[in-house]
């Protein structure tokens, strides 16, 4: 059984994250996804490169179930191509600067007059409008100008997550808009411009704090890794490593102080509430390290999950590679990509539909291999092909 895009095809001229991770989520689905590239490849295609100058780890897991085109749309015969394409598709995605999707003619207006039921999927730094709708920007921007970055590490030094969740965060705005189109479109044959940015992300995810803030003008301070509103919720060394333990939720404290051997603190004001215990974390994380320090992290989650007070080991990027519940759940799947020289463990589609699962089919393309089966559906001939490719067209 085919996904549940089966049949819809999406143009991905995508950059770097927010983008092609959007196009990857689609063609998990089942869409058919062409990467469209330039000549001599995108700027993400060599970024953190992993076998023998190209691909980069990310495009890896931005690309996997695509296929590759290289077109150069801003010459003549590049818009020739382009105008064959796009009414074979029913989605494009694009994450670049509005004046450059207006000289490349994948703006919306361009679009529709080609394919009037077009969808164009839009990701920015900004957004179309507003006095930064002009400025570039990558995840950290997003991060830092959202207050998140602020709140996060030690005080007097802002920390930025080094995980871009703010691009990741965007891809997944960017497929939702795109699969409620297709909806759209199924219902009244209107295509539309879907459009997300990096900054409606990261003040999407920090908007809770934005909430407190404008009501209680609380002024939060970064503390490191403990909470602000529950505690324990902090990092704690072990005797051999390091665990993270969240006691979220008045039952969860009332087992922890048990395991403490801390029953007198259930009747303490100080830990009255969820907040109380917040105000008051830098005592509960003491008294949390001192149990600790006497255990190792296998002994230490072992006792928190049998008081079911949920905790975790904090994982080395090869311990979360190793983690044998990954291994249960197949999570990772092994791609061999030519020049590199093992399979890439790239994630599968972390959601899962019981009837119409997404699924990781196959490797990221390499540069332009698609390139000579597309444009030969379009019409074109072997020769044709090989004066575009002379030309650097493809």
């Amino acid at each position: 059984m085919g996904g549940v895009l089966e049949g819809i095809r999406v143009l991905d001229f995508g950059r770097y994250i927010a983008g092609p991770f959007c196009g990857a989520l689609l063609a998990d689905m089942g869409a058919e996804v062409i990467r469209i590239e330039k000549i001599d490849g995108s700027e993400d295609r060599y970024v953190g490169p992993v076998g023998e100058g190209e691909p980069g780890a990310a495009f890896l897991q931005m690309c996997r179930n695509k296929k590759g085109l290289t077109l150069n749309p801003m010459k003549p015969q590049g818009q020739e191509i382009l105008q064959r394409l796009v009414p074979t598709a029913d989605v494009v995605v694009a994450n670049l600067p509005h004046p450059t999707l207006k000289a490349m003619g994948i703006d919306y207006e361009s679009l529709k007059a080609i394919k009037p039921n077009i969808i164009l999927t839009m990701v920015s730094a900004f957004g179309i409008d507003g006095p930064y709708a002009e400025r570039v920007g990558f995840d950290t921007l997003g991060q830092a100008m959202s207050g998140a970055m602020y709140l996060t590490g030690d005080p007097g030094r802002p920390t930025r997550a080094q995980v871009p969740y703010v691009d990741f965060g965007t891809a997944l705005f960017s497929a939702f808009g795109t699969m409620a189109a297709l909806m759209e479109r199924n219902k009244t044959g209107r295509g539309q411009l879907v459009e997300s940015s990096l900054f409606s992300t990261a003040l999407t995810f920090a908007n809770p704090f934005h909430i407190e803030q404008a009501v209680l003008e609380i002024n939060r301070e970064p503390q490191g890794n403990r909470g602000y509103t529950a505690a324990p919720v902090d990092a704690f060394r072990t005797r051999d490593g390091w665990i993270y333990v969240l006691a979220i939720g008045t039952p969860i404290f009332e087992r922890w102080a048990r395991l403490m051997g801390e029953e007198e603190w259930l009747s303490d004001p100080r830990f009255a509430t969820d907040d109380d215990r917040g105000r008051h974390g830098h005592l509960i994380s003491e008294r949390m390290q001192r149990w600790c320090d006497e255990r190792t992290t296998a002994e230490a989650l072992a006792e928190l999950e049998q008081a079911r007070v949920p905790g975790g080991q904090v994982n080395t990027v090869q311990e979360a590679l190793d983690d044998p519940h990954a291994a249960a759940r197949k999570l990772f799947k092994m791609l061999e990509y030519p020049g590199v020289r093992c399979p890439a463990p790239v994630m599968d589609t972390a959601v899962r539909l019981s009837a119409t699962p997404g699924n990781v089919r196959h490797r990221a393309p390499l540069l332009g291999e698609h390139t000579d089966a597309i444009l030969g559906e379009l019409g074109y001939s072997a020769r044709e092909i090989a004066g575009f490719r002379k030309q650097r067209i493809v």
